[in-house]
């Protein structure tokens, strides 16, 4: 007795299943890493900082900070939370630089997953020597490595 051929359309169904699941994992491997900033813009700075404060390596991000930045850290405490930080917006005047951003927070997990909100900041820079450095920031980004930012 010869075993029945698998019907055509079955077999065509279930390699375009696996075809559609190969393209997807390719497609969320190669998603990568954002795009790097040119470090030597303002946008650039803000990105570099970020990183590093969410990394939690604020004795890199103090690096991008003025003097009058890092006095600011007196008095803070508390543990620095993982965030997205998405640009929005950049405006060079002269010695001066705005970088607008959106900072994500996770808030926890709620009913229908995991959850987050978002705060608007600013990023205030001034040109030093031949770069940029920050002179004043969102406080939910604060670097201080005498104590870290209550965020």
């Amino acid at each position: 007795m010869s075993q029945p051929k698998p019907d055509r359309v079955l077999v065509g169904i279930a390699a375009a299943i696996v075809l559609l699941i190969v393209a997807a994992l390719v497609a969320v491997l190669l998603r990568g890493q954002p795009r790097p900033l040119d470090p030597g813009t303002p946008a650039g700075v803000v990105q570099q900082y970020s990183k590093a404060v969410v990394e939690g390596d604020l004795a890199a991000a103090q690096g991008y900070l003025t003097e009058t930045a890092k006095n600011r850290c007196t008095g803070y405490f508390g543990t620095v939370q993982a965030a997205r930080v998405v640009l929005v917006g950049s405006t060079e005047r002269g010695p001066t630089a705005t970088v607008r951003v959106s900072i994500v927070h996770p808030a926890g997990e709620g009913p229908f997953g995991p959850s987050e909100y978002t705060e608007n900041g600013v990023f205030v820079l001034v040109r030093s020597g031949t770069g940029w450095s920050i002179d004043d920031l969102p406080y939910s980004l604060q670097a201080c490595t005498g104590g870290t930012p209550v965020i």
